[in-house]
């Protein structure tokens, strides 16, 4: 087995300017704060208001960031990845043009789409990548400009979401440090209960589509809720148990931020107290594919080098998992 493992280097992440309270949300729905808050957690968003700027524009943003904490050379970068649920367009790879953007010009790119599970899918693929010895720096951009495809007059979705980007650069390590391990899971059945119904292979788009409002995404929250806080639970338990780790060997819950309660469940079932787990759901609500590097951004300084970490996430399709990584460097 190769002694190589892929650790985050560096962190960055961008959140729009426009700021969506709850105060706001009550003038355009049926809903109130202390409805929103104690449902979800959820007090504000960020809204990119740009209508000429796309989920690329959160990316770049949040990869300049990253590259002006660090002396990387662009042109060194290997490989981008961008993880996310609303690409720029269909078929022209929204990575391709985050990575001319960024001036990095020998790397190749491409999307990944996991639903709110792409960032922590994207940490498996950036991981192998690494670990095969042949790539020494990829970067995975996760960056969803959710209010594209919100209906603001469907209380069920439009409280929820926000927009937002955050990436992580991987670089080889050998001191053990970086992703120890993985448990990934998807199942099928989500596809009827969260979902975006036209504009695929399915159903593409027509007058009547648009007109009656099926390129919005939907969901049956109960349901999403209930597969949510048992499968978060159940893959972060057992890649504890699979690392013989204790609640008192994990240093940090880093889950998407999707609702609190199901992030305080998953704690639970780990055992974990609450100064363990990372939030900022309050303030930007669920940004998809971006809510776990904004947390390691929001969050960076607290990260002290050989700290474990314990990632969980869950999305559409369905899709879930948890990934434990040790820390690789103080800030």
């Amino acid at each position: 087995m190769s002694n190589i493992s892929a650790a985050i280097t560096a962190v960055g992440a961008y959140v729009p300017e426009y700021v969506l309270t709850n105060a706001v949300l009550e003038t355009l729905v049926d809903t109130n704060d202390e409805w929103i808050t104690s449902r979800t957690g959820i007090k504000e968003r960020r809204i990119l208001k740009d209508s000429d700027k796309g989920t690329s524009f959160l990316g770049i943003e949040a990869a300049k960031d990253l590259l002006s904490k660090t002396d990387v050379d662009p042109s060194e970068i290997d490989m981008v990845i961008f993880a996310t649920a609303t690409p720029d367009l269909m078929v022209a790879a929204t990575a391709a043009y985050a990575a001319s953007a960024i001036h990095a010009t020998n790397a190749f790119s491409y999307d990944l789409q996991a639903a709110c599970s792409s960032f922590l899918y994207g940490m498996s693929t950036a991981a192998r990548y690494i670990e095969s010895g042949r790539y020494k720096k990829v970067l995975l951009i996760g960056a969803d400009k959710m209010s594209s495809i919100i209906d603001y007059k469907d209380r069920t979705t439009c409280i929820i979401f926000g927009d937002g980007g955050g990436a992580a650069l991987f670089e080889p390590n050998y001191e053990g440090l970086g992703v120890q391990d993985e448990y990934l899971r998807s199942d099928g059945i989500g596809r009827d209960f969260l979902r975006i119904e036209a504009g695929g292979s399915l159903l593409p788009p027509t007058q009547e589509t648009v007109a009656d409002k099926k390129h919005f995404v939907r969901q049956d929250g109960k349901t999403v809720f209930k597969y949510a806080v048992s499968n978060m639970a159940d893959a972060s338990s057992k890649i504890m148990e699979r690392n013989n780790l204790t609640s008192k060997d994990v240093d940090w819950l880093i889950a998407h931020q999707a609702n609190k309660r199901i992030v305080d469940a998953t704690a639970n079932r780990m055992g974990l107290a609450s100064e363990k787990v990372l939030m900022n759901i309050d303030r930007y609500g669920n940004t998809t594919s971006a809510t776990l590097p904004l947390l390691l951004s929001d969050y960076e300084k607290k990260l002290k080098k050989g700290d474990n970490l314990v990632f969980a996430s869950f999305g559409g399709g369905f899709t879930w998992g948890s990934m434990y990584v040790k820390w690789a460097y103080n800030s």
